[in-house]
């Protein structure tokens, strides 16, 4: 159960379940909270996400040698987006990984952590590094939208957030003890998250709402942000990635790859896509008529009645006012403009084409 359970069932939330953590599905008004995603600012609790720290004078080399982006190059204060993968290559975790002074805080999705402690345990031998679930101790709240930025400075105006993503600052607080602020849009427009103590999350809780208010925004629950990150074409662990999809061609290679770190498990099958080749299949997004009947997660992909591939998040949207989905494409057929058919569980077959991503009005 989420810590501030309580406070958000007295604003009116109906709450969801995500890889087995309670979350919030909405306050009552899902069109609103999509509303202050796109025109304001959200505050949402993502405090059901994973969150564990690697402490240790090794800690460094051995997570730069477990996940695909360069470990080794963050200096305090500074985070990166990256990947567990398998020997195989395959991808096991995403991550947000922040460099503090004494400690490197992992972001995961819900569900993740005691796997990603098994796999880092495993590999120390005599390195000086202890894994630590921290969410007991650490909630985390998320602000988004045009406004997000302004709402940090409402609370602490001598605050300055990083100015590049995955940037982290710790201020400490005689109230309400060590807050770390992070620059992180996770639905395609502006973004702050906050690792808030848990004694103070209530009171956190309740300085954000005013502020967020202030500016025309309101809490958001998950409804409204996953509809949000759909349309920015932000593909989600466990939902639009698993364990039989490379790090590329989820896009990683964007932003979660560096291929001059060196070895990490998974390299060789990385390195050897991007010296051959593309992968034979990306993740890509995919437009409807505005009056198309909403396909289903899964659903197959044809081109010139061959499968080319499979739906993974599917969505109505207010944006672009008719369905929208990610889903995966084979190279040959995925390029900007194709005309495209989605076969669902019925039989029905849907027109649909090939756009860039994040999906426009």
């Amino acid at each position: 159960m989420l810590a501030l359970h309580e406070f958000h069932a007295e604003q009116g939330a109906a709450f969801t379940e995500l890889q087995s953590m309670e979350a919030v599905a909405h306050y009552g008004d899902v069109a609103a909270e999509y509303s202050a995603l796109q025109g304001s600012v959200g505050l949402i609790d993502l405090s059901f996400r994973g969150r564990l720290c690697l402490l240790g004078a090794d800690r460094v080399r051995l997570l730069h040698g477990q996940v695909t982006n360069d470990i080794q190059a963050l200096k305090t204060g500074q985070g990166c987006y990256a990947a567990f993968t398998s020997p195989k290559g395959r991808m096991q975790a995403d991550v947000h990984v922040y460099a503090l002074a004494e400690e490197l805080l992992l972001d995961v999705e819900p569900g993740l952590t005691p796997a990603l402690i098994e796999r880092l345990d495993h590999y120390i031998v005599a390195d000086d590094v202890q894994a630590v679930d921290v969410a007991e101790h650490y909630g985390l709240f998320s602000l988004q939208g045009p406004q997000a930025l302004e709402v940090p400075r409402l609370l602490d105006s001598g605050l300055t957030l990083a100015p590049q993503s995955h940037g982290i600052v710790h201020r400490p607080d005689p109230e309400l003890g060590d807050l770390y602020w992070v620059t992180h849009a996770r639905t395609g427009s502006q973004g702050v998250d906050l690792f808030v103590p848990t004694a103070a999350l209530g009171m956190v809780w309740d300085k954000l709402c005013l502020a967020v208010r202030s500016l025309g925004g309101r809490p958001v629950g998950w409804s409204a942000f996953d509809l949000a990150r759909i349309e920015a074409g932000i593909p989600r662990f466990g939902v639009d990635i698993d364990e039989s999809h490379l790090p590329p061609e989820a896009g990683l290679d964007r932003n979660g790859i560096s291929y001059t770190k060196g070895c990490y498990i998974g390299q060789e099958t990385i390195a050897r896509i991007r010296t051959y080749g593309q992968v034979t299949k990306a993740l890509k997004g995919l437009r409807f008529e505005p009056n198309a009947p909403l396909p289903a997660r899964g659903d197959k992909i044809l081109h010139q009645g061959k499968e080319v591939g499979s739906l993974t998040s599917v969505m109505q949207s207010p944006r672009c006012g008719g369905p929208i989905a990610l889903g995966y494409v084979r190279k040959e057929c995925n390029a900007p403009g194709t005309g495209l058919v989605v076969r669902s569980a019925s039989g029905a077959e849907i027109p649909a084409r090939i756009v860039p991503l994040p999906f426009t009005a």
